[in-house]
């Protein structure tokens, strides 16, 4: 008997015009190991390629933490890895790195991708949990405190990218919006819910929306004729609001009032208020923190905590001035160019 024919390769599904348009078609930029070449064109051109996320300020970053051979380190949202992925280096031999994240996504996306580099369980250990428990956490895993912490507030471009998550408006999508799709409500369900003043409030309080009158009462009076359920659906009733602001840029007024969303139903400012309150006593006596931030709400709490801290003598020292991405890193990613940075160091001899 003869043997059986080799199956045949499944054939990549078809797509309408010359290159992938929709997420879930862009084979090569979702395999990035087997396209490195066209991945490295996307870079080259300024872009970031879907799926992935380029990691803002790096050098910045590991200048101001200054991670040290033995040390403990805490990469208190983890993302795509790309922080962690430089920092873990620094701290060999015998230091380790606590992974935080609450995304179930891309956490285990990511720690797949940190394994396959050869960072072990003995030098990187990764938990899916909110970095306002990093207290708990560390209570657990280095009773000591960490020596290096950072925070990199930012919405990772995986998250952006995928129209399924919510977070983008340019391709049709359910209007979720959470970092873990497991926990809370959607976007559409608060929408669903809140009065016109709380959502006047909360698009002022989150994203400093300068139209958040007249957005609050058009998106409810949408809401009121069919739930907006969708991305484009709640872009599109924004751009109708604006239809009579000629000199507003709509995409902008649409990105503010996806982040004041995102910021609700996600309750950061709670999570990082929370984790400012406890990041001295995370850090052991010296130990640096360095916090990305991507908007006023977020700079403003940082700055305000590291300043009380300074003044409390938790800090022996506090950045400054907010430091900036630089001009070759805007060129190569613009999605850094909101980005601000500050560091504060624990005072040696604070309890």
């Amino acid at each position: 008997m003869s043997d059986p024919l080799p199956e045949k390769p499944r054939r990549r599904p078809r797509y309408s015009g010359k290159n992938p348009r929709n997420f879930h078609e862009k084979y090569k930029e979702h395999q990035p190991e087997r396209y490195a070449a066209d991945v490295e064109k996307v870079l080259a051109s300024g872009k970031t390629p879907a799926g992935m996320h380029r990691s803002i300020m790096v050098r910045e970053i590991l200048e101001v933490l200054h991670p040290q051979p033995g040390e403990v380190a805490v990469d208190a949202t983890l993302g795509y890895g790309g922080h962690a992925r430089e920092i873990l280096p620094a701290i060999a031999p015998g230091g380790r790195l606590i992974g935080l994240d609450v995304d179930p996504i891309e956490l285990p996306r990511t720690e797949a991708r940190l394994r396959a580099l050869g960072f072990g369980a003995d030098v990187l250990q990764v938990h899916r949990t909110n970095y306002a428990g990093l207290t708990t956490l560390l209570a657990r895993e280095a009773p000591g405190g960490a020596d290096v912490i950072l925070a990199d507030l930012g919405l990772s471009s995986m998250q952006i990218d995928n129209p399924m998550r919510g977070f983008t408006f340019k391709a049709e999508g359910p209007l979720d919006l959470r970092m873990n799709p497991e926990r809370g409500q959607p976007a559409s369900a608060l929408l669903a819910s809140i009065s016109s003043a709380k959502l006047e409030e909360l698009l002022i309080e989150n994203a400093d929306e300068p139209q958040a009158p007249l957005l609050a009462r058009a998106i409810l009076e949408e809401q009121k004729r069919a739930p907006i359920t969708t991305t484009t659906a709640l872009a599109t009733t924004i751009r109708k609001a604006l239809a009579g602001q000629p000199r507003l840029e709509p995409n902008d007024t649409i990105r503010r009032v996806f982040q004041a969303l995102r910021i609700a139903v996600n309750d950061e400012f709670g999570a990082l208020d929370t984790f400012l309150r406890h990041l001295p006593q995370c850090l052991r006596p010296g130990g640096r923190v360095a916090i990305l931030t991507f908007h006023s709400g977020e700079d403003r709490r940082v700055k305000q905590a590291f300043k009380a801290g300074f003044h409390e003598g938790l800090y022996a020292e506090i950045a400054r001035d907010v430091l900036r991405p630089g001009a070759e890193e805007l060129r190569a990613n613009p999605r850094s160019a909101s980005a601000k940075l500050r560091w504060a160091r624990r005072a040696k001899d604070s309890h």
